[in-house]
């Protein structure tokens, strides 16, 4: 064993205990370095690398109509940016090459932006984008971190052709083009029932109307939870806790009967030049809201959704209130149908003021029984009755309006929703709003003094064509989720009778009378019964009354269709300037449309019956695709002659005009001129559409139907440019 050298080992061993020593305390320096003179740094550093706790949007639930018809969803949209410090700082040969590729690319980057954005010229995207680049910050860097690229919002295929860019294609961390995703709500079918569908808010991205607020919690979902963690330059995401996807909310709309009401509604609006209306269509049994309408009128004449007037506008309803006031007075056995009232010359004192009749100026009604004066809607008639037998009690009046429903509050799911205001007499009070005075009651009685919304006057007839069973006004149907039902609606019963058995059949006979023989026969069919009431009543000014400047007039027709057996209720409601003014001439014409549009489906006729002996029992067959006549009448076994002639050399079917015999149709293989107007009446509008758009004409439609005339006469010289109007018609 070799002697252990004392003087040359301990030296060495002091000589590396140094040296670690020194290492050491190196380590210990620039760690101490790191974490104080660089700590700044080093957090960006590390947020660049882990994101924990990102909220994860989930994708928002569908809204339907009853028969599926998508009516609102969600899809994404992208609100683009510029990070101009993305990139590692400390790798120079990077942070160069970027810079370079920066300048050669921005000439073509912007190029390619005003491609797909026209609005906005190439240079002025070259001007944007430098000034976000040379932006000093607040740090004394250089370079926007969030500069947006352009200020609003872009759907999935305009952010696909951005990101195809020069420069934009670089990886998100180097390059810096970033972007964030928006769940953004369309409708398929436009403002359709916009009101009681509802929007949401983009900036906030939270719903503020209609059903969209009202189930809000359950179309939205929860938002999930993920961690971005940063390996080999590429960014992981790590799903802590997934998104929980809304459910699918399926209402009671038909979007048919929503815009056959919608249209029907808007074009007496405009013949009329009313500021507002309302149409709700509601089936009898179930309570199931098929159409609601809410239309304003805009500074530019048009009309839109603008506010849900039908469950939010509560107004004096005028002389559809009869109706409950004498539901109440028959129930209470005061007086029945036979009883006689006399109105006089149509102006009778009560209290002080005069009552009058809609016919005053005429001599009046003179003596009327009861059925009679809701018929004619005497105002003389109804105020009497009340008056004479409920003027020492007015308080069993107002009883009898609650226990008949029409105050009832409905508590619909709708955010806006006013419940009646119907005043209990009070003589005490010093509130002269509220003081009950010697003419309230009869005032009342006509449908003055009160306040409701259309859809509770609605709720009330709804009930009179249920037998006096009163239901709540549905919107939902159901809840659905990845499709399993998670929840159903049910009809619910508000009140199981509001008046007595006998006193509902004498009231469904009056409302029908008031149809076939009274003030509301524009409101009727000639295929079906139709039961209801119309309504005219001054609309006040809030302080200065009903006298101040240009009167305005609230009109309304509400009732049932079939009168026989009901399947819908439906009110309709106009807010007008001046006269002329008539609930049942104006009101009641929208309600026509919308039954005989929604009936007409029901109807099931013979067709032997529409057969006329003495003509020649061949079809007519109107110009149009000869294709499709060719089919159709060999399906009915008879013969044609050409038959389908196939397409012309421009893509345009072969058209021809048929040729009557006994047994024989002939389609000529002709083709009309294309530089002349054709003859489309009586075709459909698909057909019509079809052929005078392929002649380059410009075509509006208006109505339903087939074509009844077209404003541009059979035979006149077409030119460029040129728009045709077809109106339809059943």
């Amino acid at each position: 064993m070799s002697k252990f050298e004392k003087k040359k080992v301990m030296p060495r061993y002091l000589a590396i205990a140094v040296m670690l020593t020194l290492v050491g305390l190196a380590v210990v320096a620039k760690a101490g370095y790191i974490m104080t003179a660089k700590k700044d740094y080093w957090e960006k550093v590390a947020s660049r690398m882990k994101r924990d706790s990102v909220s994860v949007k989930p994708n928002r639930g569908n809204i339907l109509s009853c028969d599926g018809e998508l009516m609102a969803s969600s899809i994404p949209e992208y609100k683009i940016f510029m990070d101009f410090q993305a990139g590692d700082p400390e790798d120079s040969v990077w942070m160069h090459k970027r810079d370079s590729i920066w300048t050669v690319s921005l000439d073509s980057l912007c190029y390619g932006l005003h491609q797909i954005f026209p609005e906005r010229s190439a240079q002025e995207f070259r001007e944007k984008l430098t000034e976000g680049r040379n932006k000093r910050l607040k740090n004394g860097s250089t370079g926007a971190r969030h500069w947006p690229v352009w200020p609003r919002r872009i759907d999935y295929n305009t952010f696909a052709e951005v990101r195809k860019l020069p420069y934009f294609s670089l990886p998100v961390n180097k390059g810096g083009f970033h972007w964030e995703t928006f769940n953004a709500r369309r409708r398929p079918f436009g403002s359709l029932a916009q009101r009681t569908v509802g929007e949401i808010k983009i900036a906030s991205d939270s719903a503020y109307c209609g059903l969209e607020l009202s189930y809000d919690s359950i179309l939205r979902g929860v938002n999930g939870i993920s961690q971005h963690q940063k390996v080999r330059d590429k960014f992981m995401k790590l799903t802590v806790a997934p998104p929980i996807d809304g459910a699918d909310i399926v209402t009671t709309i038909d979007v048919g009967m929503q815009d056959l009401a919608e249209r029907a509604l808007v074009e007496e609006l405009k013949k009329d030049n009313a500021s507002m209306g309302v149409a709700i269509l509601m089936e009898v049994q179930t309570g199931e809201v098929k159409a609601i309408v809410n239309m304003s009128q805009m500074a530019d004449g048009s009309y839109r959704e603008v506010v849900n007037n039908a469950i939010s506008y509560r107004c004096e309803p005028g002389s559809v209130f009869k109706t409950a006031s004498f539901l109440v007075a028959l129930d209470d056995g005061v007086v029945d149908t036979s009883y006689v009232i006399h109105t006089g010359n149509g102006i009778m004192q009560m209290h002080g003021s005069n009552m009058k009749d809609h016919n005053w100026y005429k001599g009046g009604y003179g003596d009327i029984n009861v059925a009679r004066t809701l018929e004619v809607s005497s105002n003389i008639g109804v105020s009497y009755v009340i008056d004479r037998y409920y003027h020492d009690k007015p308080e069993k009046y107002v009883e009898g309006l609650y226990r008949v429903g029409i105050n009832e509050d409905l508590k619909l799911p709708l955010v806006g929703y006013l419940p009646p205001k119907i005043r209990w007499p009070d003589t005490k009070t010093t509130n002269k709003a509220l003081y009950w005075s010697k003419t309230t009651l009869p005032w009342m009685s006509i449908g003055y003094e009160t306040q409701i919304a259309p859809i509770n006057t609605l709720a009330f007839y709804n009930a009179i064509a249920n037998d006096g069973k009163m239901v709540r006004p549905r919107f939902v149907k159901r809840i659905v989720k990845d499709n399993q039902v998670l929840y159903e609606t049910q009809t619910e019963v508000i009140k199981e009778q509001i008046a007595k058995p006998q006193t509902i059949k004498t009231m469904q006979t009056i409302l029908t009378h008031v149809v076939s023989q009274g003030l509301g026969k524009k409101a009727g069919s000639h295929s079906f019964q139709v039961a209801g009431k119309t309504g005219t009543a001054q609309v006040s000014q809030g302080g200065a009354g009903y006298k101040s400047g240009q009167m305005w007039y609230w009109l309304s027709f509400c009732g049932f269709f079939p009168a026989d057996n009901p399947r819908y209720s439906c009110i309709v409601c106009l807010k007008k300037p001046g006269l002329p003014a008539s609930g049942g001439g104006m009101a009641g014409v929208v309600f026509h449309q919308i039954s005989e549009g929604v009936m007409a489906k029901y109807l099931k006729l013979d067709v032997k019956d529409a057969r006329d002996s003495t003509s020649i029992p061949v079809p007519d067959v109107k110009s149009g695709n000869v294709m499709a006549a060719d089919y159709v009448l060999n399906q009915l076994g008879i013969k044609t002659q050409g038959g389908w002639g196939g397409m012309y050399a421009d893509g345009t079917p072969i058209w021809g005009n048929a040729t009557s015999s006994r047994s024989e149709v002939s389609l000529a293989e002709q083709k009309p001129p294309q530089n002349t107007m054709p003859d489309v009446t009586g075709m459909g509008a698909r057909d019509a559409l079809y052929m005078l758009e392929s002649r380059g004409l410009k075509v509006r439609l208006s109505g339903t139907g087939y074509v009844k005339s077209q404003s541009i006469p059979f035979g006149r010289t077409l030119s460029d440019g040129m728009q045709c109007e077809l109106k339809l018609g059943i």
